[in-house]
């Protein structure tokens, strides 16, 4: 099983992604962890990324994605579906779960993050990127509006049973 816990900054994908791992006595690591300095100094100085920018960092989620050993979760906002093709070239067997939620919701979350060089001035620029999950996509939303645990619950249970799309 190899996923992509994907959606916008601040939709919980670090957190989520871990205790679903655990849940699933899988491996989870961050995406974000993958990204290049320029990057992360571009998106900490409230500049959003382009598809420049982003390629070489798909590049690197879907190589470390397939070249995972086992059950893995990565969390990687792959917000277009030219960037979750992008990764599936490297991974093809990749199941995206994307955490969804509104705004509103997530801007209250990502308020009350601390230590994260992405700011809440960019969550308009992930929103107008954003392009929800295809029907012809491996994959399924989860409504981020609810309890943690059953977030949690929700995508495990998805992922247990193979329910990719």
């Amino acid at each position: 099983m190899k996923v992509i816990v994907m959606g916008v900054a601040g939709c919980g994908k670090s957190s989520v992604g871990t205790a679903v791992a655990e849940e699933l006595n899988a491996r989870y690591f961050d995406g974000d962890d993958l990204h290049p300095q320029s990057n992360i100094d571009k998106m900490a100085a409230g500049v959003p990324l382009n598809d420049e920018d982003r390629a070489p960092w798909l590049d690197k989620v879907g190589a470390a994605l397939a070249e995972a050993d086992g059950a893995t979760l990565v969390g990687c906002s792959a917000l277009k579906r030219a960037y979750r093709d992008r990764i599936r070239a490297a991974c093809p067997e990749t199941i995206f779960a994307h955490l969804a939620g509104s705004r509103a919701v997530i801007e209250a979350r990502m308020s009350k993050r601390e230590g994260h060089f992405m700011p809440v001035s960019l969550l308009d620029s992930q929103f107008a990127t954003l392009e929800p999950l295809q029907a012809d996509e491996a994959g399924f939303a989860v409504d981020i509006a609810q309890e943690f645990g059953a977030v949690v619950t929700q995508m495990a249970t998805r992922l247990a049973a193979g329910l990719g799309g």
